[in-house]
């Protein structure tokens, strides 16, 4: 039988917390993503990209669009 990876320990450990403390997936973590998956995580990076963090001097951040001429969040 493999080694189980450290993921794999700490989730079964935190079982009983994760049971009263929220949802949690036992699945496999070495599975192939499903073409469903690799459509959404496309159309994230995609929505990702046409945003930019904006730091204000007191350390809190928001996210502004890239487009120059679009001055609405600014």
């Amino acid at each position: 039988m493999p080694e189980k990876s450290f993921v794999e320990k700490f989730m079964r450990a935190t079982g009983k917390l994760r049971m009263i403390f929220g949802p949690a997936s036992s699945s496999s973590l070495t599975h192939e993503m499903t073409e469903e998956n690799k459509q959404l995580l496309h159309r994230q990076e995609l929505q990702a990209q046409q945003r930019t963090t904006v730091r204000r001097p007191d350390g809190s951040t928001y996210l502004v669009p890239k487009d120059a001429e679009d001055q609405s969040l600014r």
